[in-house]
Formats: C-alpha cells, structure tokens, sequence
C-alpha cells in the first residue's frame, strides 16, 4: 500500500517523473493508478471462478467477465468454440481503427481444475494469492487495465487493437492445426504482438522477456528377447528391453548438452510387460527378478530457442536410439504439435527497446533481456515467427501453477500504465 499512495503522491507533482510523456500518457498513468481499487476486485472475481482448462463452463464464464469489460470500450468481442478439440474456445475482440494492428495475447485458463482445494482468492496488503491469480488471470487485468486507460486518454479511438486470450493454454485442445489457428492468422495479421504471462523479476530489477524456448514431449519405447535372467547379455536374448532404455536415456544425458536446451524425462516403467495410458502420463509395469525385461518406457519433453536447434537435436535424438544393443529395438516418437518456440529476433529487440523508452519518460528503470532458458514456453510462441512479438508483460508474482500462487498487486500499476502508453505508441507511430 505504501507504494500505492507513493506512485499516487508522484503523479501530483508538476513534471515528476514524467517530464518525457504526453498529456495523454500522463492521463493513462492517473488513471490506472485511480482505478487500481476497481481492478483489483476484478481480479478477484476472475479468480474465484474456476476455469481449469477441463472445466469448459468455468472458461466460458471468464470470458464473459472480460467481454463485460471489453465491449464498452468499443470492442467487438467474439467466442470462437473449440468443441472439436475438446476445449471450450477462445475469445477474440477486435477494435479497428487506423492505426497499426496490435495483438494482445492471454489466457483465460488455469492448470487448476474444479477438483483442487486451491480455489479461493486471498489477499494480505498488497500481495494476493488464488489459482491463476499471475497465470494468467493477473496478466488479463493488465490488458483490460491499460485499454480503459488509453480509452479515457482518447489515444484508443484511433488504435487498432485485438486482444486474443486462448481457453487452453495450460493444456491445449487436439487437434493443434485447430486449436491454434485463429492465433496464428491473428499474429500474421497484426504489425506487433505483447504477451501478458507473468513479468519476470530478479532481485526486485524487472525484466524484458523477447525469448521463450519450445515445449513439446516424447515417447521412447524399447524392446527386447525375454527369457530367463541367466541368458541375459548372451547372443539368444541379448540385453533386454531396459538395459536398452538405459542406453538411450545415458546417451541423451551424456551427448545432447547446449546451451538453452533441456530434455527431461518425466515417468518411466519396464518389465514384461509394460504400458502406458493414452494420455501419456500413467504407466504399468510387472515383471520378476529373473526374467529379462520384454518392455521399457519413458517419457519426457523437449524445450530448444530456435526451430533450427529443435530440428538438429530431434535428428541427433534419433541417431542415438538408432545405436541398438543386441537383440534390442527402439522407437522415439515426438508428441504432435507442442509449443514451438519464441526465438531472439532483433525484432523483438527492437521492442523492447520501445518498452524501455516508455519507462525512461514514465520514470520507470529500463528492463533488460531476461534469460530464456529460465522462462517456460507460451502462446506468445505460435505468433513469433511471423511477427516482432514482447512477452512478459502481465504482473509481477511466483509460484505459478502450485498452491499458493501470488503476485504483486503493486505491479500491477506499473504493467497497466507501461502497457497503456507501448500499445498506444506502437498503434499510433508516436
């Protein structure tokens, strides 16, 4: 609170930290932080809905609260339903004006679902903590935020805006050709996209994020001779289906390392036999001490910054599962779809680069790269390749996607007001 009523003690002053900004940017600053009450109680109800990806009406509902906050502005706001994926849809709102296209990018889902005892919002002072309170429900806020501002600036009349927030983004509907095509077309559409996933922050410096590395996943099967343990490693049985396993996975640990990649392996079983569930996350196994093992099992992701290096260690990835231990095969199969990744790009450089002289004339610090390989993947991923693409514009928070997820309500002032004054600029050609 006492940051609160300092950035409001700071905008009374004649020129403070504001020397560099228009009458209209300091317009949008005075009125987030006058309706920072208002927006907190929104976040409030956002998050005391449930809208865990699998539960469809929860998402349905919070899109609802934000066409509520959206229309007014002049929005046209639409549902566009993914019941083909097996997801609820995703809300797109569009205000054209003039100006260049820029694409706002959110969700409204949680990883939270309706059967999770982390349900309710809390807050003590100005830290508040619910499920999906920063991922992504805080970031949502954010956008609506910094739209009512430029709306009582006047600068939003002219601009040209589409705020797209996705109903999966924690668990993305099948097939991904579907449940990503509107974002797709939207980011070819649009001069410019801003992401609002938590902001990162480090020792309390903020940071620009221009970078997010890929998430997709693998399934490595590996089979072999059974028999009776006393045959194994001979010419008849060979190693079996674990040794080979082994093998591989070692392989990977050992021969796969560079920078910004990472390759985990999540759940793993053998035995005679062994199996793993359509959905990929349970597996079973049995098997005895003297019997060589028929079936092995793993499964794990892939996060790489570049397509090119997701190429290069995919086919690298396969060379070594290739190298079979006698009377032993192996299969690798990369999941469909996945998030592709946010590459570095001087593009995105340049953007935040606008977002850095939007803090020197709001009298904010500058915000420098943030490393990607400390940041998970996001929607922003499926637009970046055809557009300058900044991430990381939602508030300031942890523990995302774990009971006890907070953030900092005081951020959000500072988000909404650097995002009012970036989205005008960039729409305007200020």
């Amino acid at each position: 609170m006492r940051l609160f009523l300092a950035v409001l003690l700071l905008l009374t002053l004649p020129g403070a930290a504001m020397a560099q900004s228009t009458p209209n940017e300091q317009t949008m600053v005075r009125t987030v932080a006058a309706e920072h009450d208002r927006h907190i109680a929104l976040l409030e109800r956002m998050v005391n809905q449930n809208s865990g990806t699998l539960n469809l009406p929860g998402v349905r509902i919070v899109g609802d609260m934000v066409r509520a906050e959206l229309e007014p502005l002049g929005f046209t706001v639409r549902w566009v339903d993914m019941a083909e994926t097996g997801r609820a849809g995703h809300l797109i709102a569009t205000h054209e004006g003039p100006g260049r296209n820029v694409l706002l990018i959110g969700h409204l889902d949680t990883v939270f679902e309706a059967d999770n005892p982390f349900q309710r919002f809390e807050r003590t002072a100005m830290r508040a903590t619910g499920p999906g309170v920063g991922d992504d429900k805080g970031g949502v806020v954010v956008i609506i935020a910094a739209l009512r501002a430029m709306q009582a600036a006047g600068t939003l009349k002219d601009a040209s805006v589409t705020v797209f927030l996705t109903g999966d983004e924690e668990r993305i509907g099948a097939p991904l050709a579907i449940a990503r095509r509107d974002l797709i077309e939207a980011g070819r559409a649009a001069a410019f996209a801003l992401e609002f996933e938590n902001l990162a922050v480090e020792d309390e410096a903020d940071f620009g994020t221009i970078a997010r590395r890929s998430s997709s996943n693998w399934t490595l099967t590996t089979t072999g001779r059974t028999g009776h343990s006393s045959g194994v490693f001979n010419e008849a049985l060979g190693y079996g289906a674990i040794y080979e396993l082994a093998r591989i996975l070692d392989g990977f640990r050992r021969e796969l390392p560079e920078p910004n990649l990472t390759y985990n392996v999540g759940v793993v079983a053998g035995g005679t036999p062994a199996a793993i569930d359509t959905e990929g996350f349970n597996v079973t196994a049995s098997g005895k001490t003297n019997i060589v093992a028929s079936t092995a099992i793993a499964r794990g992701d892939l996060r790489t910054l570049t397509r090119e290096q997701d190429e290069r260690v995919r086919a690298r990835m396969q060379a070594i599962v290739a190298e079979n231990l006698p009377r032993t095969d192996a299969e690798l199969v990369f999941g469909e779809g996945g998030y592709p990744p946010m590459a570095p790009s001087e593009g995105n450089r340049a953007l935040l680069a606008r977002l850095n002289a939007v803090n020197r004339d709001l009298g904010l610090p500058e915000m420098a790269e943030y490393d990607p390989a400390r940041r998970g993947a996001a929607d922003s991923g499926f637009v970046a390749g055809d557009v300058d693409t900044l991430g990381g514009l939602g508030m300031a928070g942890g523990n995302a996607h774990a009971d006890g997820e907070w953030v900092d309500l005081d951020s959000l002032v500072r988000q909404a007001q650097r995002a009012a004054v970036l989205i005008s600029r960039l729409s305007l050609g200020e």
